[in-house]
């Protein structure tokens, strides 16, 4: 480990490790960006090939199932050959399920082309994680994931404001061609830039002492069964099973709830968004910043993640509300406001395996949550389905989500009160 000079501590020289949170931040707004064309074009779709509202449903179930499992399997594949490929072969994959769907017209065909989209998607979350834990110290880390977390946002205000206008000057299939382009755009710089910290030309040996100025375990295989038997990782998981469904929703349906209950059409979707994803951008930084600022000041990791958390869960409560505002910009304030919270309270959820276990097993960590994350998806897609199709309404759907923050932090805090990092000795 690299030792700081003195005085260099709080300002180390290089910002290279903010250029990797940039490249992170563009992957996951373009995710979101491939991810959200679907969902956008809903209204417009459904209306012309006829599709029901359970068979939009169970295309999400589809993609969800993919995503849970990929996410498995891709925190495993990030461990062994590192963020630099994990992330190029998830892209990759993604890139073409995403281009994939201007073959199909009907909710069961796109079935065919969500889940590569799914398999490649469901690896993006971990390379950025593992990415993160290796250029950032714990100090820093989950301001940074906050900051490259909030390119969901941005992707998701894109989206409504560039789709409709491809869809309709061009046709909806050339909307997936011309996202999918910026993709592979982003591949190659992925591709060119990246580096571990200590093989990257353009750190500086301040930065890097900065980088490493957290113990470093060497990374150590795990089983599977031992990984299960920790407290830590089913906080982790059980957190991202409470919440991931949340933000799922948001994704597969704020549209059509917009659309449902005020009757915005598909070029005018782009106000109400992007004023709800404007807002959860600055709920990610905020969520991250907060507890990395109580950490700047001394407090220990338990107390700032966990007080970031509860403050999250307190402003997500007018969610309940939303299905029942006066109009339109209340029902906006209300989920905008929920979103802003789900992001700041994950990117402390995700700061979990990075905080608490050693690093090279952080991967397998990730990708058990996102697996947790999908099944609770699923269900609630299922719900939410269910809900629609008999009651109409959204306010059961808000009401849960109301709920879910106040759940996942009693969870964690129940499983690990003190906020202790695994003992290596139960690893063996």
């Amino acid at each position: 480990m690299t030792t700081l000079p003195a005085g260099d501590a709080a300002r180390p020289r290089g910002r290279t490790r903010w250029i990797v949170c940039a490249l992170l931040f563009a992957a996951v707004a373009l995710s979101y960006i491939d991810r959200l064309v679907l969902p956008t074009l809903k209204p417009e779709l459904q209306a012309r090939y006829r599709w029901s509202e359970q068979g939009y449903a169970d295309l999400a179930i589809a993609f969800q199932a993919a995503y849970g499992i990929a996410y498995v399997l891709f925190g495993r594949f990030v461990d062994r050959f590192g963020a630099k490929i994990g992330y190029a072969v998830a892209v990759t994959i993604w890139t073409i399920g995403h281009v994939a769907h201007v073959l199909f017209t009907s909710a069961s065909g796109m079935i065919w082309a969500r889940l590569p989209l799914a398999i490649g998607e469901a690896g993006a979350f971990p390379a950025a994680l593992a990415a993160a834990n290796e250029w950032f110290p714990q100090r820093e880390r989950a301001l940074a994931i906050g900051i490259f977390n909030a390119g969901s946002n941005v992707g998701a205000i894109l989206t409504p404001l560039i789709v409709p206008a491809i869809a309709v000057a061009f046709g909806w299939r050339m909307a997936f061609v011309a996202t999918g382009a910026l993709t592979a755009l982003w591949l190659a710089a992925w591709l060119i830039f990246y580096r571990s910290p200590r093989r990257h030309p353009r750190v500086t040996p301040e930065e890097l002492a900065w980088i490493e100025s957290d113990p470093v375990p060497a990374a150590q295989p795990v089983r599977w069964r031992t990984l299960l038997r920790l407290r830590q990782t089913w906080a982790y998981m059980l957190a991202r099973f409470m919440i991931d469904p949340i933000w799922w929703t948001f994704l597969f349906w704020l549209p059509d709830f917009f659309n449902r209950q005020y009757g915005v059409r598909m070029l005018d979707f782009g106000p109400p968004l992007v004023a709800v994803y404007v807002l959860a951008d600055v709920g990610s930084i905020a969520g991250g910043w907060g507890s990395s600022r109580l950490l700047a000041r001394g407090a220990s990791a338990n107390r700032a993640r966990k007080t970031a958390m509860a403050a999250c869960a307190v402003f997500a409560l007018p969610i309940i509300f939303a299905a029942q505002a006066p109009g339109l910009w209340w029902a906006v304030v209300a989920i905008g406001m929920a979103c802003a919270c789900h992001q700041g309270f994950s990117a402390n959820v995700y700061a979990i395996p990075g905080d608490l276990f050693p690093r090279g097993m952080g991967g397998s960590v990730i990708g058990l949550g996102g697996l947790a994350g999908a099944i609770g998806g699923m269900l609630m897609a299922k719900f939410a389905g269910t809900i629609l199709a008999g009651v109409g309404s959204y306010g059961p759907i808000f009401a849960v989500a109301g709920c879910a923050y106040f759940a996942a932090l009693l969870v964690v805090h129940l499983l690990i009160p003190r906020y202790t990092p695994v003992d290596r000795e139960r690893l063996a």
